[in-house]
């Protein structure tokens, strides 16, 4: 429920403080006092798009302070939590807007967007009048509207996640087969890759080895000879020939020699040993370097070929094997890709099966619901003088998705006979605003959680009808909250609460301003409504005669 309305430096309000009350609040005022703006004012506090300057003239910015009442299951407390926001009993919206155009809202003194703000308007405030484009004359709501006068939750909740699922299985399908058609495309590639990483069989660091064992090869080429001009040189008919010779020599003449050779005879057969040892490792060095040139050409043959294999599929020569089991797992799949594709058809023909099944319950449910909507307003345009009028709700085939499978549309014929068409189309202006009445009666139910606001919803109509206009409004407010901007003095009559709204010039500004009515000022305000500017003493006592009807 709105309780207070703070308005500053807006349009022609330069400040404004209103305290509203549960049940029936009728606004009323000559044309131009600025009825309006307080909608306007509402309007922008709440988030909606509206009038780009309201600022008031000569002010640095406006400003509008809307305070709410939620009672403890209000559908606005869920908003506030996923937004981050304060919550409790009390929900206070403020906003402001500079003279330049800067919006700066705040919800219980926490920054919030626009689109928090207006998230939480949905809750809180309902707009109704000949230009409501937001609630009963777009067709786009008149399927929810009429879901929530079937109690269709459950059922929506069940059509929504059979949705779901079905999206999610023709997903899996479109993406099996697109993965299928790809490796389709390059089946042929795949074997032959396969086949020709399978038969070279690359292994880790096999690259390496090869490449070492090349160099080697090639190198022994080069160095051989001399390696073995060398160990001939330090063989019997070298070096090794040359010292045994020596050594025998001095050996044999030692014993002569006074033991000077004692010295150079134990150094000779030093000599000999380390001689031995260098023909030991000549000769194996030798033998390593003695290989078949066959066996260099099988070498370079593998090592050029795995390189190709690696510069062919652009990765390293060691991640060849795990690349021929990526290929081979891929191919894999494509060998078992038709029984999976069936599985998903399947998967996705029972998912279908199940929507179907679902949409069709919410579509007869829906159905069941229209018939009633559509009586219960038409006994409601009887009081309203409209009993000749025909309403109908119109379901017919749409487009599956996850809110089923109907367009919904409410449709008027304003005689019977007379072709029926959209709200908005159809009916004339005070025609549309009893229809409009009629069917918010009908639809709000128990539903108190938002404040209704009509907005000269009277207008074209008078008398006993407009009469019935007030009633309703009186009956929809009980146990709620509407706020009525009126010309009808039979429906400012009906209002537990009257205002009015007046303009006055003040150091050459004009201003506006609204003044709450007692009794007595009611009366001279109903009395202004029936006769005009000139209030006689009969249109007072028809005031009365309202005010006690």
């Amino acid at each position: 429920m709105l309780r207070a309305l703070d308005i500053r430096d807006m349009l022609i309000i330069d400040r404004l403080e209103l305290t509203f009350q549960p049940g029936l609040n009728a606004l009323t005022g000559e044309t131009g006092a600025g009825k309006s703006i307080l909608l306007d004012s509402l309007g922008f506090v709440l988030g909606w798009r509206g009038r780009a300057e309201l600022v008031r003239q000569g002010a640095a910015q406006g400003e509008v302070v809307a305070e709410f009442e939620l009672h403890e299951n209000h559908p606005a407390h869920p908003i506030l939590a996923e937004a981050g926001l304060p919550g409790g009993e009390e929900l206070i919206l403020r906003r402001v807007n500079t003279a330049e155009g800067r919006k700066t809202a705040w919800v219980n003194d926490r920054r919030c967007s626009g689109e928090v703000l207006r998230a939480l308007s949905e809750t809180l405030v309902e707009l109704h009048g000949q230009h409501d484009d937001r609630g009963l004359l777009n067709p786009r709501g008149h399927r929810a509207m009429l879901d929530d006068f079937a109690g269709a939750g459950g059922q929506l909740a069940t059509v929504r996640s059979a949705w779901s699922e079905m999206s999610r299985a023709r997903k899996l399908l479109s993406e099996v087969e697109s993965a299928l058609a790809a490796m389709r495309a390059e089946e042929e590639f795949l074997r032959h890759a396969v086949t020709e990483l399978d038969k070279l069989d690359p292994q880790p660091g096999e690259d390496a080895e090869l490449d070492a064992r090349r160099r080697m090869m090639q190198g022994a080429e080069r160095i051989r000879d001399d390696v073995a001009r060398a160990y001939d040189l330090l063989g019997s008919d070298g070096a090794e020939g040359a010292m045994s010779d020596a050594l025998r020599w001095l050996e044999g003449v030692s014993d002569n020699a006074g033991g000077q050779l004692e010295e150079p005879v134990v150094a000779l057969g030093r000599a000999l040993v380390e001689l031995g040892e260098a023909q030991d490792g000549v000769n194996a060095s030798l033998q390593a370097l003695d290989f078949n040139p066959v066996e260099l050409e099988a070498v370079e043959e593998r090592l050029f070929a795995i390189r190709a294999l690696a510069r062919k599929h652009d990765v390293a020569p060691d991640d060849l094997g795990g690349f021929a089991d990526t290929l081979r797992e891929r191919l894999n799949r494509l060998d078992a890709g038709d029984a999976d594709l069936a599985d998903r058809r399947v998967a996705v023909e029972t998912a279908q099966a199940a929507y179907n099944k679902a949409a069709k319950a919410l579509s007869t449910l829906r159905q069941r619901a229209a018939s009633k909507l559509d009586t219960a307003v038409m006994a409601e345009l009887a009081p309203l003088k409209m009993e000749r009028a025909v309403f109908q709700t119109e379901i017919t085939p749409s487009d599956p998705g996850p809110e089923g499978a109907d367009a919904v549309a409410f449709t008027v014929a304003t005689n019977p006979g007379a072709p029926s068409g959209p709200l908005n189309k159809i009916a004339s202006g005070g025609e549309l605003s009893r229809f409009l009445l009629a069917l918010k009666v009908c639809l709000t139910g128990d539903d108190s959680a938002r404040t209704m606001i009509f907005d000269e919803i009277d207008r074209g109509v008078g008398g006993a009808t407009a009469d019935a206009v007030g009633r309703r409004l009186a009956a929809l407010a009980q146990g709620g909250q509407v706020l009525v901007v009126t010309h009808s003095p039979q429906v400012a009559a009906r209002a537990a609460y009257h205002w009015r709204v007046q303009k006055h010039v003040t150091d050459g500004q004009t201003l506006s301003t609204v003044v709450p009515l007692a009794q007595a000022d009611r009366v001279d305000e109903i009395a202004r409504m029936v006769a005009g500017d000139t209030i006689t003493d009969e249109a007072r006592a028809a005031a009365r005669a309202l005010l006690d009807a």
